[in-house]
């Protein structure tokens, strides 16, 4: 069985992954039954995460424990890392050799690949085998948009939706040559 590429992101309805200056405040919180939304049963199959820099500085700035527990966290940065986690280190390259790093570091298992940047470059080099985004009923009207800015048109084939709490809608995709 191939290890896959996987993003899982939470998009709004406009197409942000942010609003300006980073912003996540439009996300909601934890459902109200304790559940989450899949993210548990998503991350149970990941050996690696390959994230973006300001990614990485965005979510080291949680509150809480750091949400990837032992999972090894690959950040793509040219600059050092002050201040990471035990499982987390910097990777450099071009996106396939990021990807490969991120296979490698994953074992048997798929890759969790997050951050606009890299999944633009990602997506334009064929290498996402399943897109998981979860739409947020919210409209920002500015911010970093998902897919603004990839250079290949790509086909895709819905192979799951599901209403969630707060009028949320999880979309799962893959590429439509994949089908």
């Amino acid at each position: 069985m191939t290890r896959k590429i996987q993003v899982y992101i939470a998009s709004s309805l406009d197409g942000f992954i942010a609003g300006p200056d980073n912003d996540l405040s439009w996300l909601p919180g934890p459902p109200e039954d304790g559940s989450d939304n899949g993210f548990g049963a998503f991350m149970a199959g990941i050996g690696a995460l390959l994230m973006g820099r300001a990614t990485y500085d965005v979510v080291s700035g949680f509150e809480g424990p750091w949400p990837y527990g032992d999972t090894p966290v690959l950040v793509a940065s040219n600059r050092p890392l002050a201040g990471s986690v035990a499982t987390v280190r910097r990777v450099e390259g071009d996106i396939s050799s990021l990807l490969a790093q991120a296979r490698a570091a994953a074992g048997d298992r798929d890759v969790y690949l997050d951050g606009g940047n890299l999944i633009r470059q990602a997506m334009d080099a064929g290498q996402v085998d399943r897109l998981t985004v979860t739409m947020v009923p919210v409209i920002l009207g500015r911010g970093h948009p998902l897919f603004a800015g990839v250079e290949h048109r790509r086909r895709l084939e819905l192979v799951s939706s599901q209403p969630l709490p707060g009028g949320m809608v999880q979309l799962t995709y893959i590429p439509a040559s994949s089908a």
